[in-house]
């Protein structure tokens, strides 16, 4: 979907600073001083609004949380409704996700998770899938080993790929989940996509993956 451009994007970066780390790459291995504590780091892959962050980020405090968007006119809108929650354990990243190594330092990160991500369905897309082996690889430079990758989406097409992918990188799989709310998991905090999705009673999709 094509996003509306914020003329007064810029703007609004540089005067929250705090909020939406600028020139993050200068922040490798350091991200625990940015939180001011040595708690585990999670990692969002496309915020989208940012419900699922601050859901999260209330729901579990003794974890930091980053997210990480690469287009500029969501990652503000994002911003803005993070802040609003008024969460000291969340922070975001305006950059992108190809970029991971130059951002995070060997097993800086904890768990990642892929929220309802741009299927990119045609095979020539391929590699734009974030299931896709070169991103796994740098999840896996990232990741501390015990961490897990936690991917939810609608399309059916893009979790079986997941799954195969997974499987073909040497990734263990401790959950596959074919009807998420159907499980009624009291844990689970839902994206804007997967409210709306839901509502119409749409599948979701769920599963848990781990690097050997």
């Amino acid at each position: 979907m094509r996003q509306r451009n914020k003329p007064w994007a810029d703007d609004f970066l540089k005067e929250n600073r705090h909020f939406v780390i600028p020139n993050p790459s200068e922040k490798k291995n350091k991200w625990r001083e940015i939180f001011g504590n040595n708690n585990p780091i999670h990692l969002e892959i496309g915020t989208g609004k940012g419900q699922f962050l601050a859901g999260m980020a209330k729901q579990f405090p003794e974890v930091n949380f980053i997210g990480i968007e690469v287009a500029k006119s969501i990652a503000v809108t994002a911003a803005q409704k993070l802040m609003q929650s008024d969460q000291d354990n969340i922070v975001l990243i305006n950059e992108n996700a190809e970029k991971l190594r130059d951002i995070f330092a060997e097993n800086e990160i904890s768990d990642i998770y892929l929220n309802f991500s741009d299927p990119w369905p045609k095979n020539r897309h391929e590699k734009r899938r974030l299931t896709f082996r070169t991103f796994l690889e740098q999840y896996k430079d990232v990741m501390q080993p015990s961490g897990e990758l936690i991917l939810k989406t609608d399309n059916r097409g893009l979790f079986e790929y997941s799954l195969v992918s997974f499987s073909e990188f040497g990734m263990g799989l401790t959950e596959v989940n074919l009807d998420l709310h159907k499980a009624e998991d009291p844990e689970n905090v839902m994206t804007e996509y997967e409210a709306k999705f839901s509502a119409k009673g749409q599948v979701i999709y769920r599963c848990r993956a781990q690097f050997s």
